[in-house]
């Protein structure tokens, strides 16, 4: 009964299409204009600008219980409580937070519209997934059906009592009306399709591995996908990076011996190398780049999940800034127990012909020559390097992300394949540039040490010495060959991947 008052102001706003509620939703005597005007998608005459905005405002005034024009937590709280609408401060700070663009904690009366509007978006993205039957209701076997996909059994009693929460006129089915106005004012986090279909750093591989990981639904854990879709990952970075390499190898090489008085052009720079060691020589340190591939995923994904447990959320899936946080420091976790072997590729790669019979050989040298430290050259400004990478390729990718679900996701959150490698070449482009100062002074104090008799170089030392000698231009040196890889890393990448998904037998939704 305490529900049925919420259901005339909120149903006024939206219409149960999805689309702002015609003027006309319920014709009378009062009415003006007639029956002669175009009509929205729900078939219902389109509404004036002022009635749309005269419905909104009702539910804005009726929740602004202190009457100073803008929506705090406490407003909340006591105006859908008059409604019959409960909330919990967490559920309130959320709705707050997600409509607040100015960030004065509260919300005016275009933050509350624009909140609603893009809250209804997600709203129809879940009751799509919902209703498996493609009528337009949910029933109590379909509720069964989709938290049994998402690994969380109820019995059909349970869905019936979760039905009878929302369903107002008794006929045991939910339609998108009932729906609506049940969750309109609660907040909802990503559906699993999102997160089926988004996937990001288990598809793409631009030979830089500090992307935060993927997050998995709870019914890929448990029916044992995560590892096949980690296997399949690994397995396209291998073929990727091989295609790549020669554009790799020449980024390092020009990352360390390219200077104002040594100028190397790509086309200069591949000549260089294949008149120094012929064709095979394009490959060097693809060797160990490729086999860095396994533990380097395997350690930050179970990091990632430990430090998720650790973080100890109560939701299945993080917010923005948990992954943040979690992601990165399971990517410092990973780096730190396979960086030996970055050193090892980076030496591997400015190899002269004849200098090592292979990597055990150059392992050995650097070894017996340099010590055990020689093995972390680089290691600070690689880890520097994480944050801005992880945090700019994250932010871009979600931003891209829900900018496509806001404007196109209609009947799904299927992106298709363009779409998905569209976001993910930008977003791994900008991570990368952000960090890719840090990636070069890595790079050559990873060398440095091979010089026999060089004065020891720090961090500090080198970006002071590059800016002085050669400008901030010096910084983005092997600029070029590396964002040329990235467009075909990522195409040959996802072709792999998505064929290794079929050969394990994943299954794609």
């Amino acid at each position: 009964a305490r529900r049925s008052l919420a259901s005339p102001v909120v149903s006024g706003v939206l219409c149960p299409c999805g689309s702002p509620r015609a003027a006309g939703a319920a014709p009378g005597p009062g009415a003006e204009g007639g029956g002669g005007g175009s009509a929205g998608p729900c078939g219902r005459p389109l509404c004036e600008a002022s009635e749309q905005d005269r419905r909104l405002r009702a539910l804005f005034q009726k929740l602004d219980v202190n009457r100073d024009g803008a929506l705090c937590i406490h407003d909340l709280a006591v105006g859908l409580g008059r409604l019959g609408l409960h909330r919990t401060e967490l559920d309130l700070l959320k709705i707050v937070k997600a409509g607040d663009k100015d960030l004065d904690g509260q919300l005016d009366f275009e933050e509350f519209v624009h909140y609603l509007q893009d809250h209804e978006k997600k709203l129809r993205l879940v009751f799509k997934s919902l209703d498996k039957k493609n009528d337009g209701r949910i029933d109590a076997q379909e509720i069964v059906q989709s938290l049994r996909d998402l690994g969380v059994k109820i019995s059909e009693q349970q869905a019936e009592k979760i039905l009878k929460s929302m369903d107002k006129n008794g006929t045991m089915t939910i339609d998108w009306n009932e729906w609506r106005d049940y969750h309109l004012l609660h907040p909802v986090e990503n559906i699993p399709e999102i997160i089926l279909y988004w996937k990001h750093s288990t598809i793409f591989d631009v030979g830089e591995n500090l992307t935060v990981p993927d997050e998995f639904t709870v019914e890929e854990r448990q029916t044992g996908m995560w590892w096949r879709h980690l296997v399949a990952g690994g397995g396209a970075g291998a073929v990727s990076r091989t295609c790549t390499a020669p554009l790799d190898r020449l980024k390092v090489l020009m990352q360390v011996h390219a200077s104002r008085s040594n100028n190397m052009c790509i086309v200069g720079g591949f000549t260089q190398m294949i008149r120094e060691g012929g064709p095979r020589s394009l490959w060097r340190g693809n060797g160990i780049n490729v086999l860095k591939i396994a533990p380097e995923s395997a350690i930050k994904f179970m990091a990632y999940e430990q430090i998720k447990r650790f973080i100890g959320t109560d939701q299945e899936m993080l917010r923005i800034h948990e992954r943040l946080l979690a992601g990165s420091l399971a990517g410092a976790i990973a780096q730190s127990s396979i960086y030996p072997m970055e050193v090892l590729k980076t030496r591997m790669a400015l190899r002269k012909t004849g200098q090592y019979s292979g990597m055990l050989d150059c392992a050995k040298n650097i070894l017996s020559k340099e010590g055990m430290a020689a093995f972390y050259k680089g290691y600070i400004p690689n880890m520097l390097g994480i944050i801005p990478y992880a945090g700019i390729d994250l932010a871009v990718y979600e931003t891209l992300k829900n900018a496509w679900l806001q404007r196109y996701a209609v009947n799904s959150a299927d992106p298709g394949v363009f779409v998905l490698l569209a976001c993910g070449t930008i977003s791994s482009t900008c991570g990368q540039l952000a960090s890719y100062p840090l990636a070069l002074v890595r790079t050559r104090m990873q060398a440095q040490a091979s010089v026999e008799g060089a004065p020891e170089v720090t961090m500090r030392g080198l970006f002071k010495h590059i800016l002085k000698t050669e400008g901030a231009f010096g910084l983005y040196r092997g600029l070029a060959p590396n964002f040329m890889k990235v467009i075909p890393a990522v195409s040959i990448s996802y072709v792999v991947y998505e064929n290794l998904k079929m050969t394990l037998g994943v299954q794609s939704r």
